[in-house]
């Protein structure tokens, strides 16, 4: 069967719909582990690119996407196992603790994923800047023959040595999404104008006292509320009556 390359001039190229999102145990079962041991791949979909040879805007493929490459890790000193990750203006830096690749089945470990971060400058003064890598490394389990690519016998020796060979997975983490600057653009408590902005007026002299807050005055004029209207006839026997009582309360001081 005829394999169809995706990749032309290093850089991919899939059908128009067809997009390239693999798993952490994917890449490292059927595109890693199968590149360790020369096996023939899946799909000619991931270019053979020294990545620290260039800075990683000036990789192949879309800077926008995330891009997957083959490298090969450079001893940083000639006896130690550091691996150089020098660029023409800065330095890969490694973040956190490696992660291990576990199969869904079985459980058994067969990768290593490490983070790092690319740094401007020298170090240890370099600057920060959000570009990442996710290194992948094939780590041989405990049960090869389980893991083994069956095109191959895991007892043969690969081409390339197995610590050699690296997939690196490299992208530009974007901050700040709409959602998030609008939430630093608006305060934190919501503080909203009422949409009545008219006073509401309660008559404190209704005899249901248990509905006093549930019972606004009807009146739209700008009076209070509280005094009820009175009739003229209830005013003119309130003034007869006080006009008695100090009538006699004249007699009784002559006496």
């Amino acid at each position: 069967m005829e394999r169809i390359n995706f990749v032309k001039n290093g850089v991919l190229r899939l059908p128009p719909g067809f997009r390239f999102h693999p798993t952490d145990e994917e890449l490292v079962l059927q595109y890693l582990r199968r590149k360790v041991y020369s096996c023939p791949l899946p799909a000619s979909i991931i270019p053979e690119v020294d990545v620290c040879k260039a800075d990683p805007w000036d990789l192949p493929g879309d800077c926008a996407q995330e891009r997957y490459f083959f490298s090969t890790r450079e001893a940083k000193y000639p006896n130690g196992n550091r691996s150089n990750r020098a660029t023409s203006s800065g330095y890969w830096k490694a973040t956190g603790l490696d992660k291990q690749i576990v199969t869904c089945r079985g459980g058994q470990v067969v990768g290593m994923k490490k983070t790092l971060v690319f740094y401007r400058g020298k170090p240890p003064h370099g600057t920060r800047t959000d570009w990442i890598m996710h290194e992948y490394r094939f780590v041989l389990p405990e049960n090869p023959a389980s893991i083994a690519p069956p095109e191959k016998n895991a007892t043969q020796s690969p081409v390339v040595p197995m610590d050699d060979w690296v997939l690196c997975r490299i992208f530009f983490k974007k901050r700040g999404g709409k959602n998030e600057e609008q939430q630093v653009q608006q305060p934190s408590c919501d503080v909203r104008k009422p949409k009545n902005s008219r006073p509401v007026f309660y008559d404190f002299m209704t005899k249901d006292r248990a509905n006093l807050s549930l019972a606004p005055c009807s009146s739209s004029s700008g009076s209070s509320g509280i005094t009820d209207v009175v009739s003229s006839e209830q005013v003119d026997n309130d003034h007869e009556e006080s006009s008695s009582s100090n009538s006699l309360g004249l007699i009784r001081r002559k006496q």
